[in-house]
């Protein structure tokens, strides 16, 4: 889950709101990890209790909406991997001067392999595992030689001058928000771990889902600090790349072509283990061969990266979509921790139940907000 959350758009966001909010981001920063926890720990405590993936717990609230919350996740989850492909490719091309296509090809074969694998789940597991400690390390590396003011930026987390709502709803949507908060929710599934009585393994393994993302955030936001406290500009173009590049020289730009690699291959692989998960319900095929699936997941977004180039205008409402994947789970999850039917003896704490509806509605708004903003914008580009 972590290594999913950490992706291309992850370190564009992080970089990006530094510059904007200054020592105030980390308010955003903080705000947001504690309604990440809201959201995660109700949605994998409920699909542990219940032992069931979200969208069968869906369809036992309300027949006909786990198919629908399927659909948005594997429709939004391959949007956003054509965007991880391209990531990918993007940092091999800082790396070895290789172009995006071939990077990109490249990474997806790597993902494939994952998956060829004999044993594929633990495969997956390590691979991830490794590379999110490479992301920390080095990342840890850039905050400390941009010399960031620490003292200012804890004070602003707590006092800031500025309160920006946008930005904390953005980071909600980039850490949990689509596929994203049910990768590891469903991988402790297909681990063996559901049930009443692993409800405490569940609750610690989010936690430290969520503690790994937001530490790597946080080590960011020094970096980024640290530069622009300088009075640097940060690149449009590529603001997190010009954070490690004015951190370091040039050492700090390949270290984030390493960075960028590992959060774009790891997101590659998170989205599409995680949006094939929720069809395994709809289909027996993919049921019966889920690695084939996954496969066929990484190669359709790889594909379609190398034919067009980038996204199209038509992914960008499918984008907007995924906005609203996060309340509508959410939402579904909150209603079957309630049902006795669903979770059995199982009863969700009252301040999750709170924390968890405040995450949904808030996200519910944002993503109508998002959606209703693009439409012009898609409607333009199709004529």
């Amino acid at each position: 889950m972590a290594t999913s959350a950490v992706g291309p758009g992850f370190l564009t966001q992080t970089a990006v709101f530094t510059q904007q909010l200054g020592p105030s981001f980390g308010f955003a920063i903080l705000a947001s990890i504690v309604l990440d926890l809201g959201a995660q720990l109700t949605t994998w405590r409920v699909i542990a209790a219940s032992n069931r993936r979200a969208q069968d717990v869906a369809n036992l609230v309300l027949p006909g909406l786990g198919t629908a919350l399927a659909l948005l996740v594997a429709v939004g989850g391959l949007a956003f991997n054509i965007g991880n492909v391209a990531g990918a490719g993007l940092g091999l091309n800082v790396l070895f001067g290789l172009a995006p296509t071939t990077g990109a090809a490249i990474s997806a074969a790597i993902a494939v392999g994952l998956f060829l694998a004999k044993e594929a789940g633990r495969a997956m597991d390590r691979f991830t595992q490794w590379l999110g400690l490479v992301m920390v390390a080095l990342t840890l590396y850039v905050a400390l030689s941009s010399a960031p003011p620490v003292a200012e930026a804890l004070t602003s987390a707590f006092l800031p001058d500025t309160i920006d709502v946008f930005s904390i709803v953005t980071l909600v949507g980039g850490t949990v928000g689509g596929y994203i908060t049910f990768a590891g929710a469903h991988r402790l599934l297909d681990a063996g771990i559901g049930g009443p009585d692993s409800i405490d393994v569940v609750t610690r393994s989010a936690g430290k889902a969520i503690g790994i993302a937001s530490l790597m955030r946080i080590l960011l936001f020094l970096a980024a600090l640290g530069v622009v406290s300088q009075g640097a500009t940060l690149d449009p173009a590529n603001p997190p790349a010009s954070v490690f590049r004015l951190a370091t020289g040039e050492v700090g730009y390949r270290v984030f072509g390493v960075v960028m690699w590992a959060a774009a291959i790891t997101s590659v692989v998170g989205a599409a283990y995680t949006s094939v998960s929720f069809l395994r319900s709809a289909s027996a095929w993919v049921d019966r061969h889920v690695s084939s699936a996954i496969i066929l997941f990484i190669l359709v977004s790889t594909s379609i990266f190398l034919v067009l180039g980038r996204p199209v205008k038509t992914l960008i409402l499918v984008g907007s979509l995924n906005g609203l994947i996060l309340p509508l789970a959410l939402a579904a999850m909150l209603l079957a921790a309630t049902r006795r039917a669903i979770v059995g003896d199982y009863r969700h704490p009252r301040a999750l139940l709170l924390l968890g509806w405040l995450v949904a509605v808030s996200m519910a708004a944002m993503g109508a907000y998002t959606l209703v903003r693009d439409i012009p914008t898609l409607l333009q580009g199709l004529r």
